[in-house]
């Protein structure tokens, strides 16, 4: 492709597009640059493989350190297995874009983002998506696009398209909003307790702004001398959809509106009716007849007596109102909640069961050195909160092999993370580290809002002071032409066999996260208004369920959680507390049993089991880099004796030194007349030299004062 730019001014910044520099053999390539941030997208197909029954599109984002002038830790000095923040870019490239693929497509799709450059100004999520949009384009591939995403920011009562890190981190919004000339197609977003309206509002403004990318890619479309691809699907033989059709419709029918059917009873039921109706059918038909011959792929078999099901499951909420268990539209499924399920050993948990989804939650509680340490090009280097997310395979009773965390359950431990931070205490009001994992003990549908739920109960167990508990729901959607149905708590089968998964979790004032995925090009604003809406009277109904199990955070903390004190000192001082190659913070800690952190700015966190022992760690600490008065009194122990006087320890590492003279107020012929090693004196500060020695006296101290100083030493 020859080379050409084009630059679309946006909201007062302006993208750029380059194409035909970079990537020659990739089938669509185009370099995406905001500010100094620049990401290359490239999209690139291949020949399908035999007996693939689904589009392998594989969607990869990639960073790379040098994007912000750094040179990777480690050992290898070079990037390795990728960061949290990069699989879920890698996912919010895909989710928007699977969706605008031809469902019969077949062939090998690979999409890949690469950061090159980054400032600190504009994020390159959003960036790589729509870039993922045009390079699909451009390699010419089957796509109802065009597509792009915009980020909405909150600062004040404004909404900002595109914000820079620090306006998402002072606002109170952090909304991506992905779509196409047909409607929305993805939202991602976390919030500061918003109002539903507000939420809408700017989803319809992220909406708006998205139409002028979208105006520009068609653009550049025609500037480039390109057509968008409107491949025809292939040709599909009626003979086994009528067949299937003629012998199972009754008995789907049927097995669909056996509302007391579990979800294993429903399958087990669909399986009869395939074995029975279908299969025995078509046994008995002629080995050269065409319904017999396409039904001797098992996977076509499959795939038609599905899609019988789906089109009976969507015409019976369509036609009728009414689930597959019998609920109505917009009602939840029964919710139990427990706190407390597992002995105090572990600082808190919380078991959390809709319907036939089951989520235990746990909490653990830890120092500030057990903060997650994050190397990418985000500004965040650290994070307190931790969201562990397990879907292990008997949750769906399935066996196969546990391996390490996919990006699904990366992206929905991240999901319920999000729903969670804007409840939580400030690092100054509960300086402690938290990690929850929500182990699936069972899956039926929205198990990321299970977490959320389960999480909350786990947290107020631990004694967590959360602001507001926080509760989540799944809603779905069925959309036949122009009838819509909004469902509320979606299970497994309506999530596979509808046209939305949109996930709302909030507390009673206001949203915190919301995840939006389609099936389908796109939705207007009015029907995600109404799914919004809609979800807020079932989040209600489950926030009222968990609250039956806990009505507030517990008042004291696990007795197994560590007991945190924090202080501060001078900076200044911080390399003294920690003494040469760190000898004397390691004396402390192993005298006291405690842990203690200590951050830049003199921030002194001591961790230990016993509150003792803490304390103990905390006067020693305190005493250290206390900073000496003339006049001060302590008392103190004599460390050592010398022939012209005594040297006291007044606070722990700080000695000052008694001359002969100043024992008493007599003449003294020897030290040791007065005064022992390990002997407890009141002492006064009499002089603190040029040099920062300390000289004391016994002389001049008033009752009253040494009263004083007896007792701040028992403290």
């Amino acid at each position: 492709m020859q080379e050409f730019d084009k630059s679309i001014s946006f909201d007062g910044r302006d993208i750029r597009l380059s194409m035909g520099l970079l990537a020659p053999q990739a089938g669509g390539s185009v370099l995406i640059q905001s500010g100094e941030t620049a990401v290359l997208v490239t999209a690139t197909r291949s020949g399908g493989r035999e007996g693939i029954d689904f589009l392998p599109l594989l969607v990869d984002y990639e960073e790379r350190l040098y994007a912000a002038g750094r040179i990777p830790g480690g050992f290898l000095r070079r990037e390795g297995r990728p960061p949290e923040k990069v699989t879920l870019t890698s996912r919010l490239i895909d989710r928007p874009l699977r969706p605008l693929f031809p469902q019969w497509l077949r062939d090998d799709i690979q999409i890949v983002a690469t950061t090159l450059s980054m400032d600190e100004h504009v994020p390159p999520d959003v960036l790589a998506v729509t870039g993922a949009s045009v390079a699909v384009l451009l390699a010419e591939i089957p796509f109802q696009g065009p597509m792009a995403a915009v980020r909405v920011g909150l600062v004040g009562d404004d909404f900002i398209i595109n914000p820079t890190y620090k306006e998402v981190e002072e606002g109170d919004l952090d909304l991506v909003v992905a779509g196409t000339p047909a409607g929305i197609v993805m939202v991602e977003a976390g919030a500061n307790q918003l109002p539903e309206q507000d939420v809408i509002e700017a989803i319809e403004f992220g909406y708006e702004s998205i139409q002028d990318l979208i105006a520009a890619q068609h653009e550049l479309l025609a500037e480039a001398g390109l057509k968008q691809v409107e491949a025809e699907p292939p040709p599909e033989s009626s003979e086994l959809l009528e067949f299937v059709q003629k012998h199972a419709t009754e008995g789907v029918k049927k097995t669909l509106k056996h509302f007391e059917f579990s979800k294993p009873e429903r399958d087990a039921a669909l399986d009869t009716v395939k074995e029975e109706q279908v299969i025995a059918a078509i046994a008995e038909l002629p080995e050269d007849d065409p319904v017999r011959l396409a039904a001797a792929d098992s996977k076509a078999l499959s795939s038609t007596f599905k899609k019988l099901t789906k089109q009976l499951m969507r015409a019976q909420i369509i036609e009728d109102g009414v689930r597959v268990d019998g609920r109505q539209l917009d009602e939840v499924r029964p919710v139990s909640c427990r706190v407390g399920v597992l002995p105090q050993r572990v600082h808190g948990s919380g078991l959390f069961q809709r319907g036939l989804t089951q989520v235990l939650s746990l909490v653990t509680l830890g120092t500030p050195g057990d903060a997650q340490e994050l190397d990418d090009l985000h500004p965040d280097t650290q994070k307190r909160y931790l969201h562990h997310y397990n879907f292990p395979p008997y949750s769906v009773g399935e066996t196969k092999p546990m391996r390490s965390p996919g990006r699904r359950e990366i992206g929905h431990g991240a999901l319920a993370e999000r729903a969670i931070m804007p409840v939580l205490p400030s690092k100054d009001d509960f300086p402690y580290v938290l990690r929850v994992v929500s182990e699936v003990l069972s899956s039926n549908g929205s198990t990321s809002m299970g977490s959320v739920c389960g999480s909350t109960l786990a947290l107020m167990d631990a004694g967590v002071p959360l602001s507001k508990p926080v509760s989540g729901t799944a809603m779905g959607l069925i959309k036949e032409g122009d009838e819509v149905r909004v469902l509320t708590d979606i299970q497994g089968i309506e999530d596979f066999l509808g046209d939305m998964d949109f996930k709302v979790a909030g507390t009673d004032t206001g949203i915190t996260a919301l995840q939006m995925d389609m099936k389908i090009t796109g939705l207007p604003v009015e029907v995600i208004a109404q799914a919004i809406e809609q979800a807020k009277a079932g989040r209600l109904h489950i926030l009222e369920k968990m609250l039956s199990a806990i009505d507030q955070p517990r008042a004291q903390l696990s007795p197994r959680a560590p007991r945190l004190l924090s202080i501060r000192i001078d900076p200044d001082l911080i390399g003294t507390v920690i003494g040469p190659g760190g000898k004397t913070i390691r004396s402390i800690t192993e005298q006291t049993e405690t842990k203690i952190d200590i951050e830049d700015d003199g921030k002194v966190t001591i961790s230990a089991l016993d509150a003792d022992k803490a304390e103990q760690a905390r006067r020693i600490v305190e005493g250290m880099t206390r900073k000496l008065s003339e006049g001060d009194v302590y008392v103190g122990k004599v460390t050592r004796i010398i022939p012209i006087g005594a040297f006291v320890e007044v606070l722990p590492s700080k000695e000052g030194m008694i001359h002969i003279s100043q024992l008493a107020d007599y003449r003294v012929g020897k030290v040791e007349d007065e005064v022992a090693v390990g002997d407890e004196v009141v002492v006064k500060v009499r002089e603190i030299d040029s040099r920062g020695r300390i000289n004391l006296t016994r002389l001049g101290i008033h009752p009253d004062e040494a009263a004083d100083a007896h007792e701040a030493a028992m403290k």
